[in-house]
């Protein structure tokens, strides 16, 4: 039986949500999705060929920008979680977000051409510095808001479906429209400030139904504990499905975008495929909206767990297989690679988003609170650092193969880049890369993902006690033997 609803916050004992909900929820995904694909297939190519920074001195930029993060982020999600407000804790900052997500991702693509390479460097950080808090912000609510939609396993699976849909198709949208409108300018710099501006909106725009349709659960509305340092930053740490789920993220997120930032170097000078590299990019995120449906299902009849392996081994067995591309290759091969890739990977997104939304139950068994926005930190601090250390790694190794940037020349008073021949020990350890960095972090995310404990049955009994406790029901020994139980298991 349904209990009170207000405009703002729900409470319900049915945990199905409506298609709008559904969709409006997944709406805020482009955002999440666009950026993290124009970041990471084309933001490096950005700062060393339009920009003009050193190879490592871009990926120090990212790099200095996680420090930063790992300070922020945390404090971000504390503040959003003793938030009170009649729109929730979570949604206000969704509101806050729309202009400035405009403002910091115009600003991030801004190409700056200052005469003093320092000079360009400081701006890039600064710049990276504004876009890395309005997505802090912005995106730890987000996530947050899937864990209080629903508390159902298989509603959050379809939650999850919803925003990875939305992510999927703007990344496609990402990998083809934007250097699409930066080449329909004779001058790239004048390309890259109407693109920004273009694509700012495109992705803060979306927000305004994410509010209009998400709410929050008044059950969780309770007065926050006080602040404990402690117990807010360390016990977190200790919780066993926790470390194990972060480390399965962490892991396919860095070869993820490992492979992302190196895609474009690898078609562009390996393949000899300068203008195909969006093209190719654009199939695989298609094959990976197709895969969505597919391992939705999976997920629904097994597990989470075992769709997140299932998708990282066709991943692997993709990256195994791109050894054997070569420039002499039929361009239907490289197309057929990146679908494989694009399944591989439409599997490890459902099944990893779908996961997060449990973890603050977990918690709460723990710690007897509600801190979906201090997960949401964590979850998007360490996606930033896996992004971070993706590109940071992938840069530094392209400095020290040698890599050569393209020189700037002005044409009928256009700026042009005119790419540069690289050596044949930069082009082995372009391969080398991009086979074997992923390789290694999958098969480490696969190990952790066999040892996560949390599966449908699991959650299930979680729940149970979980609304025992939240009803406040008398603990009999049955209750206490089940709480035990799953705490050992869980924590």
């Amino acid at each position: 039986m349904a209990t009170k609803t207000n405009d703002s916050m729900v409470t319900s004992s049915s945990e199905k949500l409506s298609l709008w909900r559904k969709l409006g929820y997944g709406l805020g995904d482009i955002y999440g999705g666009g950026t993290a694909t124009l970041l990471s297939f084309y933001y490096l190519v950005f700062l060393t060929d339009v920009v003009r920074l050193n190879p490592a001195l871009a990926g120090t930029v990212i790099l200095i920008s996680k420090v930063y993060d790992a300070i922020t982020d945390p404090f971000e999600g504390v503040i959003s979680d003793r938030t009170r407000t009649r729109l929730g804790r979570r949604r206000p900052y969704l509101l806050l977000g729309i202009p400035l997500v405009l403002i910091s991702f115009f600003a991030l693509f801004y190409p700056i051409d200052f005469e003093s390479e320092q000079s360009r460097f400081y701006f890039v950080i600064a710049t990276y510095l504004f876009y890395s808090t309005v997505v802090s912000i912005v995106m730890l609510n987000y996530n947050a808001l899937q864990s209080e939609m629903s508390l159902d396993y298989d509603e959050r699976t379809a939650l999850s479906s919803a925003r990875i849909f939305f992510s999927a198709v703007s990344s496609i949208i990402c990998a083809l429209v934007p250097m699409e409108i930066v080449k329909a300018f004779p001058d790239v710099r004048t390309g890259y400030i109407v693109m920004g501006l273009a694509v700012g909106a495109f992705f803060a725009l979306p927000f305004i139904g994410t509010v209009l349709a998400a709410r929050e659960r008044q059950e969780f509305q309770k007065s926050p504990r006080p602040f404990s340092f402690r117990q807010t930053f360390i016990e977190p740490f200790k919780l066993r499905t926790f470390v194990l789920v972060l480390g399965m993220f962490v892991f396919a997120a860095i070869a993820a975008d490992s492979v992302s930032s190196i895609v474009v170097y690898f078609i562009k000078y390996y393949l000899q495929r300068p203008n195909e590299a969006n093209y190719v990019a654009g199939t695989m995120l298609v094959f990976q909206v197709i895969s969505l449906p597919f391992f939705a299902a999976y997920a629904r009849r097994t597990s989470k767990r075992r769709s997140f392996i299932t998708g990282v081994g066709i991943w692997m067995g993709a990256m195994l297989l791109s050894f054997l591309l070569s420039p002499e290759n039929p361009p239907w091969m490289v197309y057929a690679f990146a679908a494989v890739v694009g399944l591989g990977t439409g599997g490890y997104f459902i099944s990893i988003y779908a996961i997060f939304p449990d973890l603050p139950d977990v918690d709460e068994l723990k710690s007897g609170e509600r801190r979906e926005g201090l997960f949401g930190a964590l979850i998007t601090l360490m996606r930033k650092f896996s992004g971070a250390v993706g590109i940071f790694i992938v840069s530094n190794l392209l400095s020290l193969a040698g890599y050569i940037n393209p020189v700037e020349q002005v044409v009928e008073g256009a700026a042009r880049l005119v790419d540069q021949p690289q050596s044949a020990t930069f082009l082995l350890v372009l391969r080398l890369i991009f086979v074997f960095v992923p390789l290694v972090l999958l098969s480490l995310a696969i190990l952790l993902a066999a040892r996560m404990p949390l599966t449908h049955q699991t959650h299930a009994r979680l729940n149970r006690v979980l609304a025992a406790r939240r009803r406040g029901d008398t603990v009999d020994d049955d209750l206490k033997a089940e709480t035990a139980q799953l705490e050992r298991l869980l924590t």
